[in-house]
């Protein structure tokens, strides 16, 4: 089985920065993509940010120019750097991780249990 495990989320206030991580553990043979999605109360999940494994990153418009996904392959880890936040950022953020558990195996795609992002003077 393969767990990811988020931290770094926070109370904070507009125009503030936070940077979350996601550790994936368990059994892992390679991760392909990783991302970060958010949801908001009464909203659905929605991408934020996408990594591939060689680093080719993608965005929702409306964080573009602020956050910064990046990861450590030798840590199976995934981080979002977010500055300049707004209170429309609060959301529960998930880390999520298309992991082949054997080579033998296609891709899974596992969800971290989410960290809460509260923008907020």
């Amino acid at each position: 089985q393969v767990q990811l495990v988020e931290s770094g989320g926070d109370l904070v206030q507009p125009g503030g920065s936070l940077r979350l991580s996601c550790a994936a553990s368990g059994s892992i043979f390679d991760i392909n993509a990783m991302g970060w999605y958010r949801q908001a109360p009464w909203k659905q999940r929605e991408l934020v940010a996408r990594i591939t494994s060689d680093g080719n990153t993608a965005y929702t418009d409306r964080v573009k120019g602020r956050f910064t996904i990046s990861r450590d392959n030798a840590k199976n880890s995934v981080y979002l750097q977010m500055n300049s936040l707004k209170p429309e950022d609060t959301a529960v953020y998930y880390c999520n991780a298309d992991v082949r558990p054997d080579w033998r195996e296609r891709y899974y795609s596992f969800w971290g249990q989410g960290t809460q992002v509260t923008v907020s003077s």
